[in-house]
């Protein structure tokens, strides 16, 4: 039997999968301009347990449960934070750790306030998603392995990104 649940983990599939076509895209064309890959061997860990969440959206959520409109709102709200931070990364936006090293490290859009603000709506939505349906346990279980994953995924990045210069100040004329 198919409920809301079941239909928000195929949007959420179908809006990731999207998702993954650009970032693919990004990836090749940024391998291509020389820029290389730290963590690769981590990321089928990332890679399942996104998948992991997905399904267990899909598996064990009833679907009767109830919805809560407040917070099914404030999870489509985050939605726009998370294409925000895609828009501000651009063109070197992709799931994998990629690294070109001439390029500035990006400090607009919400980068300019967070360090890692893709890993914070991603804690976010994944407690908050289960929430919308009142599967409170699934919500906390889901986001400890995630922030425990993206902990690990940080260290990696922060590294890669160690050697990269920062945007440069505008200076005053004079």
């Amino acid at each position: 039997m198919f409920g809301a649940p079941q239909i928000a983990a195929i949007l959420i599939l179908a809006q990731r999968g999207f998702e993954e076509i650009y970032s693919a895209g990004n990836t090749k064309r940024l391998l291509a301009e020389g820029a290389r890959e730290v963590g690769a061997q981590y990321y089928p860990v990332v890679a399942a347990t996104h998948l992991g969440w997905i399904a267990s959206l899909f598996l064990l959520i009833s679907p009767n449960a109830d919805i809560s409109m407040p917070l099914l709102a404030l999870y489509l709200l985050l939605q726009v934070a998370r294409y925000w931070i895609i828009a501000s990364l651009g063109r070197y936006w992709t799931h994998r750790i990629i690294t070109l090293d001439n390029a500035p490290v990006v400090k607009t859009g919400p980068y300019a306030f967070i360090r890692h603000p893709n890993y914070m709506v991603t804690l976010i939505e994944t407690m908050l998603l289960p929430m919308v349906f009142g599967a409170w346990g699934l919500a906390l279980i889901m986001t400890a392995i995630w922030a425990a994953v993206l902990h690990y995924k940080i260290l990696l990045e922060d590294a890669a990104l160690a050697s990269r210069k920062e945007p440069e100040k505008d200076t005053p004329a004079g």
